[in-house]
């Protein structure tokens, strides 16, 4: 199902729920990007993994919306090899590649406990784990 009408707008409707959420870019990037891939692969699993790509590329999820990027790139290892092949692990929208100083400014703003003395790669496990809680908790 499209997921943008003819005038190149995102259908709020057909939009994932922390998508909802974002800003109308980011909602933008999500339906266009699906738009194309449906054309391209079919409607399905495919279609939806190109668009989170790229609206991966841009955005990070914090909580339970996508919010802009410091700077545009792969978010994380899957995201970097690309491809249907990809390697890695997928970081589930937080942007793994940010400095570690970024992951704790997210950490404080997602009240995660313990981030002073985290790791980058435990700053990362916890906002993810962080995230889903909070998208789980405002469906």
């Amino acid at each position: 199902m499209p997921k943008t009408t003819k005038s190149g707008q995102a259908k709020k409707s057909e939009l994932p729920s922390t998508l909802k959420k974002s800003d109308a870019k980011a909602q933008r990037t999500f339906a266009k990007a699906h738009d194309s891939a449906a054309e391209e692969y079919g409607e399905g699993e495919r279609a939806h993994r190109v668009a989170y790509s790229a609206l991966k590329h841009s955005y990070e999820k914090v909580g339970d919306h996508w919010e802009p990027k410091d700077e545009k790139g792969p978010s994380d290892q899957r995201a970097k090899s690309g491809g249907p092949n990809a390697k890695g692990e997928t970081a589930e929208g937080v942007n793994a590649n940010a400095s570690k100083k970024h992951l704790i400014e997210v950490a404080r703003r997602l009240d995660i406990s313990g981030r002073s003395t985290m790791t980058k790669d435990e700053l990362v496990s916890a906002i993810k784990k962080a995230n889903r809680r909070e998208s789980a908790r405002k469906r």
